[in-house]
């Protein structure tokens, strides 16, 4: 079994090597070009990593000033490509996206020491709360643990004296009702697993998240009406 495009939940893909021993593999990639590959005995020896880069190819961490960044420094994830191409019509967002061979879809992640590859989350994703740099994948890799939670999504929202704060959005299971004592019962449990700065604020429920027909979250559609108001998004 080979799985991508989208992170599991750590304690689902553990669940799913024990049952099914190392059979699953999960790559990382884009249609672009590059990629990584892991086995699940790579995964287990390092959970939540998304392999090594594919044979012929690398992959490099940079910084927002193009500087290249070392193990264990979190940036901005950057493939080899392997071929030469331009997106159509839009010659400033290709060269944006490039720095020498390199190219990137947006990802923030980090190499370790071994050049295993650990994805935090999209860049644009990325919740800024009180100055801190704080990733809704790995909140949402903790809430989808949760028996009254089917399917999240976590991002951030105004806050006038942090700059965001942090939303989750749950859409519940068949027979769970969304009520203020889910919300606390959510919120309470999550307190035990997530540091204190990434807890949500509060949790709303919808009937269900917007997905595209292969699954992809639309997190716009639910982020964009909290800052209909604002001037700018952070």
């Amino acid at each position: 079994m080979v799985h991508g495009a989208a992170p599991c939940p750590h304690e689902i893909k553990r669940r799913m090597i024990e049952w099914w021993g190392d059979t699953i593999q999960e790559y990382y990639a884009a249609t672009e070009g590059g990629g990584t590959l892991i086995s699940a005995k790579e995964w287990m020896e390092r959970p939540g990593s998304v392999g090594t880069a594919w044979p012929g190819s690398e992959i490099r961490i940079y910084d927002d000033g193009n500087n290249r960044l070392g193990a264990g420094e979190i940036g901005t994830v950057y493939m080899q490509l392997m071929a030469d191409f331009e997106y159509k019509g839009d010659s400033a967002k290709t060269k944006a996206n490039r720095i020498e061979n390199f190219f990137t879809v947006g990802d923030l992640g980090e190499l370790d020491a071994d050049g295993y590859l650990f994805l935090r989350d999209r860049k644009s994703d990325m919740i800024i709360s009180g100055g801190v740099n704080i990733y809704p994948a790995e909140i949402e890799g903790e809430l989808i643990n949760h028996p009254a939670v089917q399917d999240v999504a976590v991002f951030g929202i105004p806050h006038a004296d942090w700059g965001e704060e942090i939303k989750a959005v749950v859409e519940t299971p068949v027979g769970v009702e969304g009520t203020p004592a889910v919300e606390a019962e959510i919120l309470e449990w999550a307190a035990t697993r997530l540091a204190r700065f990434k807890l949500p604020r509060t949790v709303d429920f919808v009937a269900a998240l917007p997905r595209e027909p292969n699954g992809k979250l639309i997190k716009r559609r639910l982020r964009d009406p909290y800052w209909a108001d604002q001037q700018s998004q952070i």
